[in-house]
């Protein structure tokens, strides 16, 4: 096959792959030395190959969980080169997939992948708003100690007061017999 350019040829393979039931991944380019252009372009399988890294904990704070990788060693994938004439021309391609592919109505799964991220951001929400309430009772319950030693207080300062102001005229009465 032939395309007029790189983005001619990505398009293509994401509506071929949204058709499937799968999604791509822009996987390596090759540049020119002298110009930098693009010469050559390979997209594949989102879970082709396997994660460069072990990375599986996501995000700060003790409560990390782990993430698996989406990558299932899939070797679906095209390889566009630009030849002389300045067409794209495919010069691989590997159609076979490893794991199960999921079509719908919007390429995307239903199942899978978005429903799992779709429960964990649920069970997230739900440990959030389990934490705020936890922390609005806490902040309530010590509001509710300050208002109480604030009356407390009061009072006590309020004794205080009584106290100076008979002392004081104690003194002054006691000033005037003399």
């Amino acid at each position: 096959m032939e395309f007029e350019s790189e983005d001619a040829a990505r398009k293509f393979y994401s509506e071929y792959a949204r058709r499937l039931g799968f999604v791509v991944r822009v996987m390596q380019r090759r540049r020119s030395g002298i110009d930098g252009r693009t010469l050559a372009r390979r997209l594949g399988c989102n879970k082709q190959g396997f994660s460069p890294n072990n990375r599986t904990i996501v995000g700060p704070g003790p409560d990390k969980k782990p993430r698996p990788s989406a990558r299932e060693g899939c070797k679906a994938t095209i390889l566009v080169k630009m030849d002389k004439s300045g067409k794209w021309v495919v010069t691989r391609f590997e159609k076979d997939h490893n794991h199960p592919l999921v079509v719908t109505a919007s390429g995307f799964s239903s199942s899978g992948d978005k429903d799992k991220k779709i429960e964990e951001l649920t069970k997230e929400l739900e440990h959030q708003d389990h934490l705020c309430a936890t922390y609005r009772e806490k902040l309530v319950s010590f509001m509710n100690s300050i208002e109480e030693q604030t009356e407390e207080l009061a009072s006590k300062i309020q004794l205080i007061v009584d106290n100076v102001r008979k002392v004081e005229s104690e003194v002054q009465n006691f000033s005037r017999r003399r």
